[in-house]
């Protein structure tokens, strides 16, 4: 059963900045958030890019882990990014795991909003709050690296 969790995180930065960030220059997150992202390197494709292939670095519940995603739809007007994970750690863990990183600029108030969509290869097994924790951390610390 496929299972979905949403998280909304209010930002004062300029949400652009997020979106950028995100599509065109995610291997500079982890000179913002390096407690919590070590690393993003591109391995096919272009940054920003339908069909790029990334793998990524962090730290989650105390333990360094991976993630090989590739880049399923970016789209402009919506200020989205989704990310298909294909490798790495989670996928011990689940049948499938997408990420989507959505950033709304409407009104006064910027938001950045996180939707997992994941399919568990176990019902045993929990959801991944403490992995939303963990991106809720890292626009923390972007937002705080921009407000410097």
């Amino acid at each position: 059963m496929a299972r979905k969790l949403v998280h909304q995180v209010p930002i004062k930065s300029d949400g652009d900045v997020f979106h950028e960030i995100f599509k065109e220059r995610p291997h500079h997150i982890s000179n913002m958030s390096p407690a919590h992202i070590q690393g993003c390197a591109l391995h096919e494709g272009d940054w920003g890019k339908v069909g790029s292939v990334t793998f990524w670095s962090y730290t989650h519940d105390g333990k360094g882990k991976v993630a090989k995603a590739v880049t399923e739809a970016v789209d402009e007007a919506s200020k989205l990014v989704t990310y298909k994970v294909i490798e790495g750690d989670l996928m011990q863990l689940y049948k499938s795991f997408v990420i989507t990183v959505h950033v709304d600029t409407r009104g006064t108030n910027n938001l950045v909003t996180w939707t997992f969509q994941y399919k568990k290869l176990n019902d045993a097994f929990g959801d991944p709050n403490s992995l939303m924790e963990l991106c809720v951390n890292v626009i923390k610390d972007i937002e705080a690296h921009h407000l410097k």
